[in-house]
């Protein structure tokens, strides 16, 4: 430690400098996740970790006399690619943060072993409580063609910004 550096605080270490709580997000808000390519390993690596064992997710024979181009992926595989944690948004709230409530999802459009997927997070409701509030974000997923293949809805309970935790950023 050189000089007049100030000593290292990990209370300081974080991917988004900001705290955000209920009270700093407004509707509208996108939270863009990273793109994937469905390749074989996210299906062998989604397989594993599931324990689902149906040839229509892995067995690339299967799929083609079914008459799909590929192996198709499962729902829930799809849907995971959505995982708040993959973004910023978790990041924002590390304070705030008192539960995630629920998440649903509608399988609109099939994703086969090589597609990209696009997924992102939109804030469409604030519903104040007294000390709390519900943040809730739809999630989308659109193909590599511009499809929306899944359409579902993630909820967070959130803390209210305390007065000791100063000014919303930017106000």
């Amino acid at each position: 430690m050189s000089g007049g550096a100030a000593p290292f605080d990990p209370r300081g270490h974080r991917v988004v400098a900001e705290q955000r709580w209920f009270d700093d997000f407004r509707l509208g808000e996108r939270f863009v996740l990273p793109s994937r390519t469905m390749t074989e390993a996210v299906f062998l690596a989604f397989q594993a970790a599931s324990g689902d064992n149906h040839p229509v997710h892995y067995d690339a024979e299967y799929c083609r006399a079914h008459g799909m181009p590929g192996m198709l992926a499962h729902g829930y595989q799809v849907a995971i690619q959505t995982v708040a944690g993959a973004g910023l948004f978790p990041h924002m709230i590390e304070e705030s943060l008192k539960a995630f409530l629920e998440q649903s999802s509608r399988f609109l459009r099939p994703v086969f072993v090589g597609d990209t997927v696009y997924p992102a997070l939109t804030l469409d409701e604030l519903a104040p409580n007294r000390t709390t509030g519900v943040v809730g974000l739809r999630s989308t997923v659109h193909n590599q063609r511009g499809e929306l293949v899944l359409d579902g809805r993630h909820r967070y309970l959130l803390r209210r910004r305390p007065a000791h935790a100063g000014a919303a950023p930017g106000g």
